[in-house]
């Protein structure tokens, strides 16, 4: 391990290249050393779930949610039929895939009535379109207009799309197909468990955070419009701090809950990281109800195969990356340089730590290396991004706006990856990074702490502060001018196991003992 007050990397050269070196890169040439997942049988406690969520990436996706949505039911298909419930956006009802309307329901206090349409992905996932057009087909993101404001009705349509999960769940839609559970994704979906537990149904409920900061905190006065009976609103129930949250309904009234990274799940159970709902979340934990899961990543983050980049390459082959990097200076502006690349890729937000990136940018340039960033997000942040690429031109490329395919090309190309997060639940970006051989430096908070090994296949740093990121950065151009203290580190970081073949198993688990648990107490007299 490298350590930040190490003078002479050169020690660490001939200790971590010899012990790397042996291990991850002994793969041969053009050959991806990506743990290869064993053959699932067929379980035959295969269980029905509705998987219900905002996004999937497949369709619309604002973030790590929608990546989330499209890969974990995959994954989770020889062990048990996980079916998607998603709100009819314009880009689903408008992408190419035939949907059929197989169900209707009605409407409920000021939710609208709507139908159900069922969508076949195709290699296979089901897909039930909650198609509501006077809530759902509107320009802009899946939670607001393209000025990146909030829709004002978003109580209205997310508690639309939680009635609905309730609604299939009760068998209510006759879509014949009935789920023995139903997993609930943030707070879009936090009242999917709620308006479920309020009917007294039966059918147990999953309810994920995937980050606590976002909660859809509304005003008590939407109780009527929502059908919000007056017995929730209280300390253990959806109330918060005299408001509605959607967050802590879905928390309060779920058969369990369950974050998306160990480290988040412990964090959040401070005052530090818990929003407001530490001693509400520190009560679940202490009755065994939080557990963390960690994310994976799906088998298409792949260097050598994936037709996004400009150049495949694999373990101990870096031609194709320094083709990526080539491309990834045209795209973005930058000089014709042999120093480090750094690579942003994010949602342009407070959470993601951009000022701090801010003031090291300085610290970067002048050490000689080059920022790409891409993302969209807060006003405000977006402009302090092209605020930076003014101060250093040819030095600090930025492109607001989202594309997948620039996206990949940037996790190929670069040599470092930018994570200065203040509070992260699990991160997806820094194991993309780490699969395409880009070094993520990071902050050691969430998921960053527990898929980065420090030294190894990336740089941690302990404090928000421009200090402590320097510090961080200090023993990455360290290691940059070490080319085989740097392949060696690739080549570990390209062989983590961040499949979601590892992350499945726990989820298929707990999807069992829940609906076990569930029957247990229906059987008991």
């Amino acid at each position: 391990m490298i350590s930040a007050a190490a003078p002479h990397p050169h020690n660490c050269l001939t200790t971590l290249v010899n012990e790397v070196i042996a291990t991850a890169c002994q793969t041969p040439a053009g050959k991806a050393a990506v743990p290869i997942a064993p053959e699932i049988p067929n379980n035959p406690n295969k269980k029905k779930v509705l998987f219900v969520t905002s996004e999937l990436a497949d369709l619309v996706k604002t973030g790590g949610l929608g990546d989330v949505s499209a890969a974990l039911p995959r994954a989770m298909r020889h062990l048990h039929d996980v079916r998607v419930l998603i709100p009819g956006y314009p880009q689903v009802i408008n992408s190419d895939n035939p949907i059929h309307i197989i169900g209707e329901l009605g409407g409920h206090a000021a939710l609208p009535a709507c139908k159900i349409g069922r969508m076949d992905l195709k290699d296979g996932l089901v897909i039930y379109v909650l198609i509501c057009p006077e809530l759902y087909e509107r320009e802009g993101t899946p939670y607001g207009a393209n000025n990146g404001r909030d829709w004002p009705d978003n109580h209205i349509r997310f508690a639309r799309l939680g009635l609905a999960a309730a609604d299939i769940a009760a068998n209510l839609a006759q879509i014949h197909w009935q789920p023995d559970l139903v997993h609930a994704h943030d707070w879009p979906a936090g009242l999917a468990p709620a308006y479920m537990h309020w009917r007294g149904q039966r059918t147990p409920t999953l309810f994920t955070i995937h980050n606590l900061a976002y909660q859809g905190v509304v005003s008590l006065a939407c109780c009527p419009e929502l059908g919000i009976p007056s017995h929730a609103l209280q300390q253990e129930g959806m109330e918060f701090y005299g408001k509605l949250s959607f967050l802590k309904a879905g928390m309060a009234y779920a058969s369990h809950i369950t974050t998306v990274s160990a480290t988040y799940a412990q964090e959040i159970t401070t005052p530090a990281f818990g929003c407001g709902l530490d001693g509400f979340l520190h009560s679940k934990t202490q009755q065994g109800l939080l557990s963390g899961i960690p994310n994976g990543i799906d088998e298409t983050w792949e260097a050598a195969s994936d037709p996004h980049l400009v150049a495949p390459f694999s373990i101990g082959e870096w031609q194709g990356k320094a083709i990526n990097a080539n491309h990834v200076r045209t795209l973005f502006g930058l000089k014709p340089s042999k120093g480090p690349l750094f690579a942003v890729v994010s949602r342009l937000v407070y959470q993601k730590g951009l000022d701090l990136t801010q003031g090291v940018a300085a610290y970067i340039v002048a050490n000689g290396g080059q920022i790409a960033i891409i993302g969209r997000g807060e006003p405000e942040e977006e402009q302090a991004m092209r605020e930076l690429a003014l101060r250093f031109p040819g030095q600090i490329g930025v492109r607001i706006g989202f594309n997948e395919t620039d996206a990949r090309r940037m996790f190929a190309g670069s040599d470092f990856l930018l994570m200065p997060s203040r509070y992260e639940p699990c991160g997806l970006s820094q194991m993309y990074a780490q699969r395409y051989a880009s070094l993520p430096v990071a902050r050691n908070t969430g998921g960053l702490a527990d898929t980065i090994e420090d030294g190894i296949t990336g740089f941690l740093f302990n404090e928000s502060s421009v200090q402590s990121y320097e510090q961080a950065l200090g023993r990455a151009f360290k290691v940059f001018a070490f080319p085989g203290l740097l392949n060696a580190m690739r080549c570990r970081a390209m062989s983590a196991p961040f499949n979601w073949c590892q992350a499945v198993e726990p989820y298929a688990q707990l999807y069992e003992q829940l609906v076990l648990k569930s029957l247990t107490r229906v059987g008991k007299p």
